[in-house]
């Protein structure tokens, strides 16, 4: 028998639902600085390389097999892989291979990988109904506004109880950007931004699975049919994001309102978008740098005794699988991470399959790993100590690792990256192409064409 609750809310939240619909629709195209467009083309860049090179991944190859028993009707492409679908499975597929490898890009201040939600469901939109490039990174900015600021609104207290936050926020990024580019009016674009907001997806209990990958792909699907419905009368209640019983105030009970609208159309949480070296748990990546530079040192992997680190709490949390058993698990091990990062000096997606984290050397050095929590460090820096069989003791302390905003990848570095991985799946000619296609994608005007 139902029964009455009484919500702890905040009863005079303000109208985000409605403020966010009129920014979306309001907003003009390319009213932003160059830099901030520059931005958006690298994160568009950067995210089709990443759903490129995972295209042949079991991960994808099961996913598209599911698709194919509701036989689709060809509307959009898959990338890297010669299959088309409907335009809702284009946007899952492709958010679920973007994210497959966990190389793609990274909101660092909410851990927020904004791009897969969105790009997966504009592109797909865009190609189906020949839209242009320029509408489409004018969305992408726009969608990953706003996924970025309601993150910003609920973390941590949202992420730590355990809701992957690119999942649970990534679908109302995704029906804002779809929003805009089916030019919905006001009305119509709150109603999808409420669709979606009954349309959460992602539990952290699934990382180092198949699934943490399919939550990016829900959620563009998510989106993109939360505008299509909008486009069509579908309704849902005009404060479903505020409203006591809303989803920011069931989300967190600690929700920042102001985090959502100030200054919102002059400063751009793109701006903030980084992009990884090192393909898996962005925690990960001050361990390994540490232990790259312990590498350049001319160190052996035989001669060490201990890899001690001192790193912040969530690097545990997050990524203290100690015996990995498959690729996956492996991106969740700070251990694996660290002991590649030393043996091949990189930990690209080909360090993060079975057979490495199987590897009797890497799990021989994986043991001599230590890791302790030390509430001084900040989650992008990590200290580490190397002790050596004959009593050397080498120490090096990360303050931010590379790829970070303070040592962000250069554009020759994500090209590097790009062809890197897709190149693999496409050939070196062709991923060559597909990078200038992406980075120049605004240009294209029709069709668009990667």
């Amino acid at each position: 028998m139902a029964r009455n609750t009484i919500v702890k809310a905040d009863t005079n939240a303000p109208p985000i639902t409605r403020i966010l619909a009129e920014f979306i629709v309001g907003h003009p195209t390319k009213g932003w600085a160059l830099s901030v467009d520059q931005e958006a083309h690298r994160t568009f860049a950067n995210w089709v390389g990443c759903a490129i090179g995972a295209a042949r991944h079991e991960t994808v190859d099961a996913a598209v097999a599911g698709v194919m028993e509701l036989t689709p009707s060809p509307q959009a492409s898959l990338l890297g892989r010669e299959e088309k679908v409907d335009i809702a499975s284009a946007a899952l597929i492709n958010g679920i291979s973007s994210h497959t490898f966990d190389f793609d890009d990274t909101h660092l201040r909410t851990i927020i990988h904004p791009a897969g939600p969105v790009a997966s469901s504009v592109l797909a939109l865009a190609e189906h109904r020949g839209l242009s490039g320029r509408s489409l990174i004018d969305a992408l900015i726009l969608g990953i506004e706003v996924s970025c600021r309601i993150g910003n609104s609920i973390y941590p207290d949202h992420y730590d109880r355990g809701w992957h936050i690119t999942g649970s926020t990534g679908m109302l990024g995704s029906a804002a950007a779809c929003s805009r580019l089916l030019a919905l009016d006001v009305d119509q674009t709150q109603m999808a931004l409420g669709i979606a907001a009954s349309q959460p997806v992602g539990l952290r209990e699934q990382f180092g699975t198949m699934t943490k990958p399919f939550h990016p792909g829900a959620a563009a699907k998510a989106g993109l049919m939360a505008a299509l419905l909008a486009r069509h009368g579908f309704t849902s209640s005009p404060r479903a994001l505020e409203a006591p019983r809303g989803l920011l105030q069931v989300f967190s009970d600690k929700t920042d309102w102001s985090e959502i609208t100030k200054d919102l159309g002059e400063t751009w949480e793109i701006a903030l978008n980084t992009y990884k070296p090192f393909a898996c748990g962005i925690v990960n990546h001050p361990s390994i740098d540490g232990c790259i530079q312990f590498r350049n040192l001319g160190l052996t992997a035989d001669n060490i005794k201990s890899i001690s680190l001192k790193v912040h709490s969530l690097v545990l949390e997050l990524c203290g699988k100690k015996a990995p058993k498959t690729g996956l698990e492996g991106k969740f091990s700070v251990y694996h991470s660290c002991a590649v990062g030393f043996i091949f000096g990189q930990a690209s997606e080909h360090q993060y399959t079975d057979s490495v984290v199987q590897d009797p050397q890497v799990i021989q050095l994986r043991d001599r790993v230590q890791a302790t929590v030390d509430h001084s460090i900040p989650e992008d820096a990590a200290e580490l100590t190397l002790e050596t069989i004959d009593g050397k003791t080498h120490r090096i302390r990360i303050d931010h690792a590379i790829g970070s905003l303070e040592r962000p990848l250069s554009n020759a570095e994500l090209r590097a990256k790009f062809i890197s991985q897709a190149g693999e799946t496409i050939g070196e000619k062709l991923a060559q192409q597909a990078f200038e296609r992406a980075m120049t994608i605004s240009e294209q005007h029709g069709k668009i064409s990667l």
